[in-house]
């Protein structure tokens, strides 16, 4: 395929791995040519895994994957975790969630967490037969299980390396159940019994899988958003859940990125709002006025307009590396309004300059180097990030970037223009006439 520079398949082991799936899961790690065009490169690898029907599939970045993981606890978009004691009505009600989610618009990659039966040898010793013969239940399951499944009895170490000794029995006498059962147990008295005649020997149904959570049972069905709103999905997955009825003690949530995201959002909001506040008492602690601080206070949103212009503009998403570029160009926006304010207060209480248009303009006109080059600095520096674009590794990056940018552009402009109107407008007054007299 054009682009692909290096192909890399991991198939999900148990053992020494990152993370622990089974046989069914494996993982391609597809390295793209920087000179490849990234976009058309990842829609072929797209259409390629598209081609394999009956196969649920997902092409993402690896960080992306490695955050969803860790955040949401899956890649899916959206979640809805179903959560019941019975694995049967359990897999039931996910069967009756995937269909009325998969006829949902927008809803993509509809399917069932992968939960089935699959054949398993079950030995239950008969206490009373297990008795007659003086044979201990425990014995009969140590026996049995040694002989079908094998247990270590030791380590041999040669040269450095650490090889088990397993003992377990011959391929013959594990074939079928009818040589299982004539497997020979010994009893205390020195004779053998077969192990049919102390248990009862049959393959039974057991499930691959049991997922818990919070003390119960659960299984998931995930989806993910294809042409819709992520928002708009997640609000049509509730109402189709609220639509279904579960029997008592069962229950279903929806979870996922989208339910991550706006409980981050909560968190966010909850802390900014406490950050906010000690923005204002810092401002009043710097400015000495309640109402000079209240005036810089409110200007600062008006900072914040270009990176949401921004954001809009390269995807219409906010995400977490954006919020972390509003909080970035909010405290800029705070610092350059400080700087500028405390300095026309300079001019009035040490310099003498009298309130008007003319204190407005000489202390924008002597911080404006400042403002500028802290604009600058902080621009240039995060251009390379904003113009190679939403690639592999730059997830928070650029987002951010993008945002932080927007962002100074406006800030600049507001405290450059904006904040010297409103301080003529508000500030008069503030600089009592001795401090004038002595200046």
């Amino acid at each position: 395929m054009p682009g692909v520079s290096n192909v890399v398949a991991h198939v999900g082991r148990a053992v020494l791995g990152d993370q622990i799936v089974d046989v069914n899961s494996g993982e391609i790690w597809v390295s793209v040519d920087p000179r490849a065009d990234y976009g058309s490169t990842v829609k072929a690898v797209q259409r390629v895994t598209d081609g394999y029907p009956g196969l649920f599939h997902d092409v993402q970045t690896y960080l992306n994957e490695r955050i969803d993981e860790v955040v949401a606890g899956t890649s899916e978009d959206v979640v809805v975790r179903i959560f019941g004691p019975d694995l049967g009505a359990l897999r039931s009600k996910a069967e009756e969630v995937r269909r009325s989610l998969s006829q949902m618009p927008g809803a993509a990659d509809v399917h069932t967490e992968l939960q089935v039966q699959q054949p398993q040898v079950n030995v239950e010793v008969n206490l009373a037969k297990a008795q007659r013969y003086g044979i201990k239940p425990g014995d009969v399951r140590r026996a049995a299980a040694t002989l079908v499944a094998g247990t270590e009895v030791s380590d041999i170490h040669q040269n450095g390396k650490v090889y088990d000794v397993m003992v377990w029995g011959e391929p013959a006498t594990r074939s079928s159940l009818d040589s299982i059962r004539d497997l020979l147990l010994d009893t205390p008295g020195g004779g053998h019994v077969r192990l049919g005649e102390v248990a009862d020997v049959r393959i039974l149904p057991t499930p691959n899988l049991i997922q818990r959570e919070g003390s119960s049972r659960r299984i998931d069905v995930g989806l993910n958003a294809k042409g819709r709103d992520l928002g708009e999905v997640a609000g049509d997955v509730q109402q189709r859940l609220g639509q279904i009825s579960f029997p008592l003690e069962y229950h279903a949530e929806a979870l996922g990125e989208y339910a991550e995201r706006q409980a981050a959002q909560r968190r966010l909001l909850g802390f900014g709002i406490a950050a906010a506040l000690g923005v204002f008492l810092l401002l009043q602690t710097a400015l000495g006025s309640w109402r000079l601080a209240t005036l810089a206070f409110f200007t600062l949103p008006s900072a914040l307009v270009g990176g949401v212009l921004a954001a809009f503009a390269s995807g219409g998403v906010i995400s977490l590396g954006s919020l972390v570029g509003f909080f970035t160009v909010f405290g800029v926006a705070a610092r350059n309004g400080i700087m500028l304010i405390n300095h026309y207060q300079h001019l009035e209480r040490k310099e003498g300059e009298p309130f008007g248009p003319a204190l407005v303009v000489r202390g924008a006109r002597e911080r404006l180097a400042p403002i500028l080059m802290t604009a600058l600095a902080a621009g240039l520096a995060l251009v390379p990030l904003a113009v190679r674009g939403d690639v592999p590794g730059h997830e928070i990056e650029h987002p951010m970037a993008v945002v932080i940018l927007g962002g100074l552009l406006t800030s600049t402009l507001l405290n450059l223009f904006i904040v010297p109107s409103l301080y003529l407008r508000f500030g008069r007054g503030r600089i009592s006439p001795s401090s004038r007299e002595a200046a």
